[in-house]
């Protein structure tokens, strides 16, 4: 099946439902904000390097993710499902792939509930715009949306103090997105709060709770009012999870970049051993032969033979690994010595005795979030020793490279009618 051929035809499809159906009370679910979610999941999906099936599937679910607003709005992820259903039976896609394409549209729903990576995808792509600088823009245009189709006009106070809890409790699920959005989401948090308590201190009042629903799940449905004593409840809820949340996101992007960086020093290495292959090849079948007869060579060849095996020696180096002895006692576990999260500390051991760690280490914050600590501080050692060895390996071959090319220089200039 050609893919691309039919992500166009979705384009031009969905794009003309929008300009036949449009609604104009649709200030921000509309065709513009479909193009946005588009361009943010190929965006985020390439970072993953999927394939042209499952990349298929994401482009797909982005198209149709929000269609169903021109059908019904309260209900409009299915409706986005039926009407993506109709179109793609029609053009020969598997029910597999269907099913995998309304799956994405469905963990759309707010609260988001992704389960692969695919619909982790989508879901960031839905609400890339918390951590860019189109926020705020955004933000105005949800509530011009919703005071026009529920006839309401809420204040302006009362929204950016619900759209402050939201985004105190968003966290974007894909490492990616992680890593791009989180800062300038944290900015939109802290310039949301500079706002709030810049009119309370004006004397600004806000609107009663019971006048207005929970906003910023980027859909505009009624939705029941929570009472005060719920409020309260919900908002120490989401103080209590804050930190937890905080150190959780700290740990995993920390292990994702040093992961990163680990992959990097690895295709280095391999580089720099790859080329010195050749060039040891190139000197031992070519020029070694042949220095009988040139016999002012064999200087600036010995030299870029020493330089390229050191150069090769130390990138492999940089790549041994090393392992340690795999085995821990209950003692260790009960001391809190051991770090059960590399697999270096367990390896050997039965599953009995792996299954009691983890389980102590599970049920003890201390030694949980210790046990991280230890795993992050294990990782950047690694990562040290291997840009350490890496770091000569390169400077062997790049001051080495030079020195033999000027004694290839002196040679032929100076011994060579000898």
């Amino acid at each position: 099946m050609n893919y691309q051929l039919l992500l166009e035809k979705t384009r031009d499809h969905v794009l003309a439902y929008y300009n036949t159906h449009g609604n104009s009370k649709l200030i921000y679910h509309n065709a513009e904000h479909t193009e946005g979610v588009v361009t943010a999941a190929s965006q985020i999906a390439s970072n993953y390097q999927l394939s042209s099936k499952d990349y298929f599937v994401v482009m797909a679910a982005a198209w149709f993710h929000d269609l169903g607003y021109l059908v019904d709005i309260a209900h409009h992820e299915q409706k986005g499902i039926e009407l993506a259903t109709e179109f793609f039976k029609e053009n020969k896609v598997s029910d597999k792939q269907l099913e995998l394409i309304n799956g994405c549209i469905t963990a759309t729903k707010m609260p988001q509930t992704p389960h692969t990576l695919l619909e982790e995808i989508i879901c960031d792509a839905d609400l890339f715009h918390l951590g860019t600088s189109d926020f705020v823009e955004n933000d105005k245009k949800i509530r011009e949306e919703y005071n026009l189709l529920h006839n309401t006009d809420i204040d302006k106070f009362a929204w950016r103090e619900k759209t402050l809890t939201f985004l105190e409790g968003h966290t974007y699920f894909t490492d990616y997105c992680q890593n791009l959005l989180n800062d300038t989401q944290e900015e939109n948090i802290e310039e949301l709060k500079k706002k709030i308590a810049k009119a309370q201190k004006k004397g600004k009042h806000h609107a009663d709770e019971a006048d207005i629903a929970p906003v910023l799940t980027t859909t505009t449905e009624p939705v029941a009012p929570m009472s005060e004593k719920e409020e309260k409840k919900k908002k120490k809820e989401l103080e209590a999870e804050k930190p937890d949340k905080g150190i959780e996101t700290m740990f995993r992007i920390s292990s994702s970049n040093h992961q990163r960086l680990s992959d990097m020093a690895d295709r280095k290495a391999h580089i720099m051993i790859t080329v010195n292959s050749i060039i040891l090849s190139a000197i031992i079948s070519l020029v070694l032969r042949r220095l009988s007869e040139y016999g002012y060579l064999i200087v600036p060849s010995f030299i870029l033979l020493t330089i390229s095996l050191l150069a090769m020696t130390f990138s492999i180096l940089s790549t041994r690994p090393s392992i340690p002895k795999g085995i821990f006692t209950k003692e260790d576990v009960d001391q809190k010595r051991v770090n059960l999260l590399f697999f270096g500390n367990f390896y050997k051991m039965p599953l009995s005795d792996f299954t009691y760690g983890m389980e102590k280490m599970m049920l003890d914050r201390e030694f949980l979030y210790g046990s991280l600590i230890k795993d992050v501080y294990s990782q950047g050692v690694v990562l040290g020793k291997k840009y350490h060895l890496l770091r000569i390996a390169y400077n062997i071959f790049m001051y080495g490279l030079i020195a033999s090319i000027v004694a290839f220089i002196i040679a032929v200039a100076f011994f060579s009618h000898r």
